[in-house]
């Protein structure tokens, strides 16, 4: 599977990720760069994002990022470690994202576009 296609995949599949990303997310585009950082949380069945009454907290799972070079979609970054996860910071702020799929479609993802929220995140890793 290309990183093109994972990443399609991440953002097509059901499932609880924060998408952080330093600019606007369009993957159908062949110039540019970007960078993507996905944040996978625990599913849950309560409310609140699996939170009973929304008490508790968010954790971060997974982490993935991924980088436009000229238009080409690389996965440069992927971790299940719990010590590693854990130092991301959750975007709170995160809202409804727009995502330009290869074929022109458009989904919406929880997420954000915060360049100074990468620059942290490409420090961690």
């Amino acid at each position: 599977m290309t990183p093109l296609e994972e990443l399609t995949q991440l953002t097509k599949e059901k499932g609880r990720r924060l998408f952080v990303a330093e600019h606007p997310i369009d993957l159908s585009t062949t110039q540019g760069r970007n960078c993507l950082y996905i944040l996978e949380l625990p599913t849950g069945t309560g409310s609140a994002g699996g939170r009973v009454g929304g008490i508790g907290e968010r954790r971060v799972e997974k982490v993935f990022c991924f980088r436009q070079e000229n238009g080409n979609w690389m996965k440069v970054y992927e971790t299940e470690s719990l010590e590693k996860v854990e130092i991301f910071d959750l975007p709170y702020h995160a809202a409804g994202l727009e995502v330009r799929l290869p074929d022109g479609t458009e989904k919406i993802v929880s997420g954000v576009v915060d360049e100074e929220l990468i620059g942290r995140y490409n420090r961690i890793t």
